[in-house]
């Protein structure tokens, strides 16, 4: 089978394409035919050895797909022929992946397969953040800073599935229309003065949520846009630096960081992963959850995908196809 390969840590123009051997699942696996695979910003540190996970070289990266099942375990609860998207640590750039049954979720007619791959990780880590790290009512207003990218846009729809009010934070115009379009009350450009004019929104109180996959230079004024007793979601650090912070802020507002590593959670309570899966897809019946996709090329352009990621040109999510729809 066809799958993207990388052999070096010189960044995403040394993935290969390559010819190797399909998966052989065992245990509780199925095996997927896949229909296309997301680019995932783990996937870009891994082509650096960034990442936590560092696999002996060469190895396929991929953390999310969708596509057929080929295979499956008869108690897995999945047929050969349903429609599916997975989440596993790797592999899902390739024609074929084993992934755990419980890692597995059906897809539903709404969402195409594109959209299936661009959904197990951003909308789970959304739904996570939100509900049991946020603790997100309805009512409230949220910040989404990196609003145009995948896990803001999840963000953005699963916020307003909830009832809140969303306030986007962008770079560029062409990225503000993103955010407008994912379902954004209201979106202001990084590169103004996005604190005050997030204060002047809320009638100087400040949001309630703060949701932060960029991290860098703009920390410490996202602790000064929150409201009494606001929470700010630590999910990522795009800008590359990870931000410190003077605890006597947090202290003098009444306010709250909180960590939210939905994939290190699912160490200790597995079980979380089916309750969200519930949830997301109640709101995917409703037309709350559509992922919008900023771009869709073929597995033997895995190198171009990545470098989107990289020089931040990506918006929505990225995906690659394989195969036949």
């Amino acid at each position: 089978m066809r799958a993207i390969h990388i052999t070096s840590l010189d960044g995403p123009s040394a993935v290969d394409v390559v010819d190797i051997p399909a998966p052989e699942p065992t245990g509780d696996q199925v095996l997927i035919d896949v229909r296309a695979a997301g680019v995932a910003f783990p996937d870009l540190l891994q082509t650096r050895g960034l990442y936590q996970l560092k696999p002996e070289m060469p190895f396929v990266p991929g953390v999310e797909v969708a596509g057929v099942i080929r295979s499956a375990p008869s108690d897995s609860g999945f047929s050969e022929g349903d429609r599916v998207m997975a989440f596993g640590m790797l592999g899902g750039m390739a024609e074929q992946l084993a992934v755990s049954s419980s890692s597995t979720f059906a897809l539903p007619d709404e969402l195409s397969f594109e959209q299936g791959a661009a959904f197990p990780m951003n909308y789970h880590t959304a739904h996570f953040s939100l509900v049991r790290r946020g603790q997100l009512q309805s009512g409230e207003t949220v910040l989404v800073h990196g609003a145009a990218g995948g896990v803001g846009t999840a963000t953005i729809q699963v916020a307003k599935a909830l009832g809140a009010r969303v306030i986007a934070v962008v770079s560029t115009d062409e990225k503000a229309a993103v955010a407008r379009e994912a379902g954004a009350d209201d979106v202001i450009r990084s590169d103004g003065p996005w604190k005050d004019e997030a204060k002047a929104l809320t009638d100087g109180r400040g949001v309630d949520v703060i949701m932060d996959p960029v991290g860098g230079d703009r920390f410490t004024d996202s602790i000064r846009a929150l409201a009494p007793e606001g929470r700010l979601l630590v999910v990522g650090f795009a800008a590359g630096s990870i931000p410190e912070v003077r605890v006597n802020r947090l202290l003098l507002s009444n306010t709250t960081l909180v960590g939210c590593a939905w994939g290190g959670f699912l160490m200790q309570e597995p079980a979380i992963v089916h309750d969200i899966g519930d949830a997301l897809d109640a709101m995917i019946r409703e037309g709350a959850l559509a992922p919008p996709i900023g771009a869709a090329l073929p597995l033997e352009r895995a190198a171009e995908a990545l470098t989107l990621l990289d020089e931040r040109k990506a918006t929505g999510k990225v995906v690659l196809t394989v195969g036949a729809d």
